[in-house]
């Protein structure tokens, strides 16, 4: 079992930055593949960005493309999500997630092939 808690979420204004932290238990945080979704109210779940288990490839939505930056410390079982250029569209609950990661990092997995989420943390971007 793998327990995230999700922390850095709070209010800013449209052009300002967040960094999300999302720390991991267990000594099997580096087997992983991780990734940040959210979920506005109304609106159902939706990929924002992953990385690798050793944290070399990434991957990101076309919507946060260019300003958002995943990265992970497996030293320290974080990974982050630096949120730049923010605008009043990305405010949700975003929610750090983990997957077994095999011998190729398959890429765009869908929400089910996530094994752990976190309880999620806000965001709220104002224009």
């Amino acid at each position: 079992q793998v327990q995230l808690v999700e922390s850095g979420g709070g209010l800013v204004q449209a052009g300002g930055s967040l960094r999300l932290s999302c720390a991991a238990s267990g000594r099997t945080f580096s087997t992983y593949a991780m990734g940040w979704f959210r979920q506005a109210p109304g609106k159902e779940r939706e990929f924002v960005a992953e990385i690798s288990s050793g944290g070399v490839s990434t991957n990101y939505a076309d919507s946060v493309k260019g300003r958002f930056t995943i990265s992970r410390d497996n030293a320290k079982n974080t990974v982050y999500l630096q949120m730049n250029s923010l605008r009043p569209e990305d405010t949700a609950v975003y929610y750090c997630a983990a997957r077994r990661q095999g011998s190729y990092f398959l890429t765009y997995r869908p929400l089910g092939e996530y094994d752990y989420w976190g309880q999620g943390t806000q965001v709220t971007v104002s224009s």
